[in-house]
């Protein structure tokens, strides 16, 4: 049976992720939630959530030894699905917490999202992005097949993505008249900004592409 390995670092909420993957994933996947370096690097398929701060996260990652982990996934042709923060770990740097070093797989910088709204946007466009918005496809990729372009999905973040190489983005969304990057898709690895085990029938379809990819 095909594994996908679900990475606890002991910092977020897995089982919202872990049930939806189970209940696309059927009899032909084995869903495995772990920190474990070994568990993690045989499975299939790996994905990371991520929630709250990225200096508290990479410090948790580092110290758990989980970092190491996702470090040889990332450098290895398995498919791996970054969530939320575990997008934005994946570029060089993120300017929350006075500046924190990421895992650099993805040039780039994460963004202050308050920074990055005009001042009129700000009075009238809450902090954190938090609900329902639409998703831009910019370009083909296998995760959006049978998904329509401008579907809806769930964000809750108050940080963004802004990759180097602008070949590396397949998907924006807008908030208010502000165009910000929520996926970004490079080699082995997708990663979208928004939670897609919270997405309903966009999210699931989502996840169920990824363990076809």
């Amino acid at each position: 049976m095909k594994t996908v390995a679900v990475i606890d670092y002991g910092m977020s909420n897995l089982r919202s992720v872990s049930k939806a993957l189970e209940y696309v994933a059927g009899n032909d996947w084995r869903v495995i939630v772990s920190d474990e370096t070994e568990t993690i690097l045989s499975a299939d398929k790996i994905i990371f959530p991520g929630q709250g701060a990225i200096g508290n996260c990479m410090n948790l990652l580092k110290k758990t030894g989980v970092a190491t982990a996702i470090e040889q996934a990332l450098s290895n042709d398995k498919p791996f699905l970054g969530i939320c923060l575990g997008l934005q770990t994946l570029l060089t740097n993120s300017e929350e917490n006075d500046g924190t070093i990421g895992f650099n797989r993805v040039a780039g910088t994460v963004r202050n999202f308050a920074k990055s709204l005009n001042l009129d946007d700000s009075e009238r466009f809450k902090i954190p992005h938090m609900g329902w918005n639409q998703v831009k496809q910019t370009q083909n990729h296998p995760l959006w097949n049978n998904i329509p372009d401008n579907s809806r999905f769930y964000f809750v973040h108050s940080y963004h993505v802004e990759p180097t190489n602008n070949n590396v983005i397949v998907g924006t969304t807008s908030y208010g008249n502000f165009d910000f990057v929520s996926v970004i898709a490079q080699d082995n690895v997708f990663a979208v900004q928004f939670h897609p085990e919270k997405s309903q029938n966009a999210g699931l379809t989502l996840l169920n592409n990824f363990l076809d990819w």
